[in-house]
C-alpha cells in the first residue's frame, strides 16, 4: 500500500482503536470482526513506518505519534463529511467566490449596500472586489481575471458580447468650484457652461458616456475647450475644485462631498429657444456585466440578488 492510497476506512479505523483504546471494543463499534482491524492498523503502521499504538496484553496506548494523529484525523473524517453538503451547496451557488469588478461612482453608495446585504444572505461566498476603469474591465474578462463587472456607459451603449443588467440609470451634472461666478447664479445658460475649459475622463475609459458630451458641444456650435484628462470621477473633481474647470459628472458623484464643490442639474439650466425648451443634458447607466458562457454558480446567485 502507498501513502497516497490510505483512504478513509483505514483513518476511521484508527480512530476507533485511538478513542477506545481496545480493539474489540472498536471492531464492535465499526460493526466488524477484530481481525480485521488489527490487521488494518498493522498495515498502516507499515505503511507510515511508525508505531502508532503501544500494545501489551493487558492494554492498549497511543503512542506519541498515534497521539498527535488523532485531532488532525478527526478533522479530516470531519472534513470529508461534510464534502457532500459542499458540493450540493456549492452547485447551488451558496459557496463559491465572485470576482468583481466596479467603476468608482457605483462604489459611492449603492455597491456598499450590495456587498453588505449579500453577504448577509450568502456568508460562504467571497465576494473579491477591484476598482477598475471600463478599458480595464475588458481586459481583464480577455484573461479570465474577472467574473462580472458594474460598467459606467451611455444609455444602451453597454459593451458588446456580454450579458448585462442595468441597475442604475441618473443624468450628468455640472461639477463648478463654488467660488464659481455659474455657481452663484439662480439660472444657468449653457452657452456659459459650454464656454468654459472642461475637465473629462479620457474617451477609452468610457466611450459612450464622452461622445455623449462631446455631443452636448457639439450640438450647440461649439467645440470643448479640454484643461484636463483624469481617469477617476473622484479626481475630476479634485480638479475641478482647484479652478481648471468644469465637469459633466454622473449624479451619484454628488455623494462625494467635496467641499467647495458645487453641483447644478438640468433644472438649474436657462430653458432655451423660442419655446423655452427646457435643457437635456445627457444621462449615463451602470450596468452589472458578465461573460454570456459563465457558468459560476456563486456568480448566477450575485446577478439574481443584483436583479431583485
Amino acid at each position: 500500500m502507498k501513502e497516497s492510497l490510505i483512504d478513509l476506512r483505514v483513518w476511521r479505523q484508527f480512530l476507533a482503536v485511538a478513542e477506545e483504546l481496545h480493539f474489540g471494543r472498536a471492531a464492535q463499534r465499526l460493526h466488524m470482526t477484530q481481525p480485521p482491524v488489527t490487521q488494518a492498523i498493522a498495515q498502516l503502521e507499515k505503511t507510515l513506518g511508525v508505531v502508532l499504538f503501544d500494545r501489551t496484553r493487558r492494554r492498549v496506548a497511543l503512542s506519541p505519534a498515534g497521539e498527535a494523529l488523532v485531532p488532525e484525523v478527526r478533522e479530516l473524517l470531519a472534513r470529508a463529511q461534510a464534502l457532500p453538503a459542499r458540493a450540493r451547496a456549492a452547485a447551488a451557488g451558496e459557496v463559491g467566490r465572485v470576482r468583481l469588478a466596479f467603476v468608482s461612482t457605483i462604489g459611492f453608495e449603492r455597491l456598499p449596500v450590495w456587498v453588505r446585504e449579500f453577504r448577509l444572505r450568502s456568508p460562504d461566498v467571497a465576494l473579491e472586489l477591484v476598482e477598475a476603469t471600463g478599458d480595464v474591465q475588458l481586459e481583464a474578462f480577455s484573461r479570465g481575471e474577472i467574473d462580472a463587472g458594474l460598467m459606467l456607459h451611455s444609455p444602451g451603449s453597454a459593451p458588446p458580447g456580454l450579458e448585462r443588467l442595468v441597475v442604475s440609470q441618473e443624468p450628468l451634472v455640472l461639477a463648478l468650484p463654488a467660488t464659481h461666478p455659474l455657481a452663484k447664479a439662480r439660472k444657468i445658460r449653457l452657452a456659459d457652461a459650454l464656454a468654459e475649459p472642461v475637465v473629462i475622463f479620457p474617451r477609452r475609459i468610457v466611450p459612450s458616456l464622452h461622445d455623449a458630451i462631446f455631443d452636448l458641444y457639439h450640438g450647440a456650435g461649439r467645440t470643448p475647450r479640454i484643461a484636463q484628462e483624469a481617469i477617476q470621477m473622484q479626481t475630476i473633481v479634485n480638479l475641478v475644485w482647484g479652478g481648471l474647470g468644469v465637469a459633466w459628472v454622473p449624479e451619484s458623484v454628488m455623494q462625494f462631498r467635496r467641499a467647495g464643490i458645487v453641483y447644478r442639474g438640468a433644472a438649474e439650466f436657462e430653458p432655451e429657444g423660442r419655446r423655452r425648451a427646457p435643457v437635456a443634458l445627457p444621462s449615463c447607466e451602470t450596468s452589472l456585466v458578465w461573460a454570456a458562457e459563465a457558468a459560476n454558480p456563486a456568480l448566477a446567485r450575485f446577478i439574481e440578488f443584483i436583479g431583485q
